[in-house]
């Protein structure tokens, strides 16, 4: 155990026998749901030149607690601890879910690529008053609800190809971790019990407001709930929520909707946790007081992660986070998602319609901590640039099937070399750039092409160099996309499920779009093209674009033609 260790231990005793640093990870008591720091699911790819890098390489990070760009060291060199709020789980997951989740695991398998050894931890929270609310509404027990979406959650995280974490672990499962907490900030004079609710005082601690910079006069506790008259401070927020605390509040009990919620005993009653003391308990179970980045979406800055801060240091004053990172808010065709609005979608619901992969592009094209606004509009764009990456590699490995793979870029034609290389230097320049991934899907744009040409264009080139460049592009894209969680299992078999997500937003089949191909060919041979641009224009507006070659007819997704047109009136 190093100096750090020992320090962080001895300063927090009381708690030492619970809280464990995620350096000596494999000492603690299994608690939650656990897997292994590196899961098996999906590996990064490693046979390009893209994963050849070392701890050496600068990755340079927005911290919303100093509100500026900073170099990313980690506090023990070569590992990282990193906890990311987790979703609570009542119902199926949302897109603004998926924004959240894509940009952390974008995170995640890049500090992976930079070598470092990740302990990523992400919670669920299955005890709240909204799981309650929906369990009573449903008429089932809160606990068996909250699994239930918990595992729906992560079908939808598998399909967006978010690797999962290294640890997830569960509210109900840390009871004791969080009555420990609780226990510590009472000690230390920072919380008080109310008729056996426990409260934070936020008076006591002055720096309260610095990760939101907003002013306590201007807080109030909670925001999920009205002003408790019983506070000190309006702003004060529960650690702890009575449920019942003996045959005093039984008749209240038995009148109230409290009856059947989940409840632990705890020194100041039956009840259950306050929502934020329960990700600093979990935080610090498995990473300790003092770890390298938390994030989550920018909704959460204030107040939970502010209150997050406020207990953790109260609990241990030698609690610090590195690195504060919260992604931007997600719109709906520019206003603000909500179901009373009727724009709010599922991820189910938007997976339904388009590829997972087309989601995750969407995704990943705008800046993590900028606004994204979602609309059908864009998934379009999205499904369409999917649908060109995948078929131009498609293209590239039918191509490169006959022949033995090339190594070593010796080999590889200069020009190609040169593209490959700058290919590599704008991934590299851009993600260390606190994660710009817009600029490194923009910048795929140049070897795409470039194997396009090679596969189009016979002239000036001989077979054997032909082979050489297609495979040295192809390994190098196939590494980023590893890398950016973009490389499907397949690209037939995801080329596949793009057109039938098109076929589907349609409302046709493949057969209705073969049948219309032969009518147009047929018009073609008759020299009606009036008719022949007609059946083009048809299947354009469903979003089919058809492709003519000397080897006959072929379709393939693209935007709607009304999208387009609107497209170029808005440009």
């Amino acid at each position: 155990m190093g100096m750090g260790t020992t320090l962080l231990l001895s300063s927090c005793p009381s708690l030492s026998r619970r809280l464990s640093p995620f350096f000596i990870f494999k000492n603690r008591i299994p608690t939650g749901r656990q897997r292994s720091w590196y899961p098996k699911s999906e590996s990064l790819n490693t046979n390009s030149a893209a994963t050849a890098k070392s701890l050496n390489s600068e990755l340079w990070l927005h911290n919303t607690m100093t509100r500026q760009k900073e170099l990313f060291k980690p506090k023990v060199p070569g590992k990282v601890g990193m906890y990311v709020c987790g979703i609570t789980a009542y119902d199926l997951s949302h897109i603004g879910h998926a924004r959240v989740y894509v940009a952390f695991d974008v995170l995640y398998r890049y500090l992976k690529h930079l070598q470092y050894e990740v302990c990523y931890v992400r919670n669920f929270t299955d005890v709240d008053d909204k799981i309650i609310a929906r369990a009573n509404e449903l008429g089932e027990d809160a606990l068996r609800l909250s699994r239930q979406y918990s595992d729906e959650f992560q079908y939808d995280m598998t399909c967006l190809q978010c690797l999962p974490p290294s640890i997830e672990p569960r509210v109900s499962d840390h009871m004791p971790q969080i009555i420990d907490m609780i226990k510590q900030i009472l000690d230390n004079d920072c919380a008080y019990v109310v008729d056996g609710d426990v409260y934070f005082s936020v008076d006591k601690f002055p720096p309260y407001g610095q990760l939101s910079g907003r002013k306590l006069e201007d807080n109030r506790a909670g925001e999920r709930v009205a002003v408790d008259t019983r506070k000190k401070n309006p702003a004060d927020f529960a650690l702890w929520k009575l449920v019942t605390c003996g045959i005093v509040f039984l008749i209240q009990l038995l009148q109230s909707a409290k009856e059947g919620e989940p409840s632990w005993e705890s020194p100041w009653g039956l009840g259950r946790p306050g929502w934020h003391i329960e990700c600093s308990a979990m935080s610090a179970a498995y990473l300790g007081y003092s770890f390298d980045i938390h994030g989550g979406g920018m909704d959460l800055v204030f107040p939970h992660h502010e209150n997050e801060i406020a207990q953790s240091c109260a609990a241990c004053n030698q609690s610090n986070i590195s690195y504060w990172i919260h992604n931007g808010f997600v719109t709906v065709d520019s206003e603000k998602m909500s179901k009373s609005l009727g724009n709010f979608f599922t991820i189910r619901q938007v997976m339904d319609l388009y590829h997972p992969l087309s989601l995750r592009l969407f995704l990943m094209g705008t800046h993590y901590r900028s606004p994204i606004n979602y609309s059908h509009a864009q998934l379009e764009s999205a499904s369409e640039r999917a649908f060109y990456i995948y078929q131009t590699l498609r293209d590239c490995e039918e191509a490169l099937e006959p022949h033995h793979e090339t190594s070593g870029m010796d080999s590889i034609p200069h020009d190609t070399a040169n593209c490959i290389s700058k290919f590599l230097s704008d991934f590299e320049a851009s993600m260390s750039d606190d994660l710009h991934t817009p600029v490194v899907l923009a910048a795929l744009s140049d070897p795409l092409k470039t194997i396009n040409d090679i596969l189009h264009t016979r002239k000036g080139k001989k077979q054997e160099m032909r082979i050489q460049s297609l495979s040295g592009l192809e390994k190098e894209i196939k590494g980023i996309l590893s890398i950016l969680g973009l490389l499907p299992t397949s690209y037939a078999e995801v080329l596949q499920q793009l057109r039938a997500k098109a076929l589907k937003r349609a409302g046709s089949t493949e057969d209705v779009v073969l049948q219309k191909i032969e009518e147009r060919n047929s018009a073609r041979k008759n020299k009606e093209y009036e008719k022949s641009d007609a059946i083009r224009k048809d299947l354009a507006v469903m979003g089919i674009a058809l492709m003519d070659s000397p080897d006959g007819t072929i379709w393939r997704p693209t935007i709607p033609l009304a999208l387009q047109e609107s497209q170029t009136v808005s440009s």
